[in-house]
């Protein structure tokens, strides 16, 4: 299945830390590079999740499809005020944002997503779900919306590159019931 991956966020650190009202940590670093590095089982190099004990959520993927659909909703409620002013999905904050790929629907299986610099297998236990900055990027009510929308966490299976850009996903399989519990089970409780 063909599909492109508009942007790739990496974060060296947490932005998204404290009260919400509080607003985002300043970084003066780009976090939106063309091209990332993935090491299997550790993440993407440079991201604060990279090697990190939580090496099962280490990579988040978000459809910029569902961040459109919640700005035509938050919008359609007169909650957003600026209604000529697009989301932008880099506020969500997920590592990569892709368009035309059903992001939500590959949770609890593993895929191959290739970009042009060779095959990475990822394989996706857990949701990504919404916290309480969402109201504070987006509009209030922007974290209800986001409910089972949010994209998915997963773990990369393999060494490689990935870029902005045109990409495909194929081997779509879904991970047997005993394999999902065992690996949920296995993951640290936060």
């Amino acid at each position: 299945m063909e599909l492109e991956i508009v942007h790739l966020v990496v974060s060296p650190r947490r932005r998204m830390d404290g009260r919400p009202r509080d607003g985002m940590t300043p970084f003066d670093g780009d976090e939106t590079p063309a091209t990332v590095r993935v090491r299997a089982h550790k993440g993407l190099v440079g991201d604060r999740y990279f090697n990190t004990r939580f090496t099962y959520a280490s990579v988040t993927l978000i459809a910029a499809e569902k961040i459109e659909q919640l700005e035509r909703e938050l919008a359609a409620d007169g909650l957003f005020p600026a209604a000529n002013t697009p989301f932008d999905p880099v506020l969500a904050r997920r590592n990569v944002v892709t368009r035309g790929l059903d992001v939500d629907a590959l949770v609890r299986h593993t895929f191959t997503l290739d970009a042009g610099h060779g095959p990475i297998r990822f394989r996706s236990i857990t949701p990504a779900n919404p916290c309480a900055w969402m109201n504070e990027m987006y509009a209030p009510g922007a974290h209800q919306a986001l409910r089972g929308h949010a994209g998915i966490r997963c773990e990369p299976l393999d060494d490689g590159q990935l870029s902005v850009g045109p990409a495909t996903v194929t081997d779509i399989v879904a991970i047997p019931p005993e394999e999902l519990t065992r690996q949920v089970r296995r993951a640290p409780v936060a």
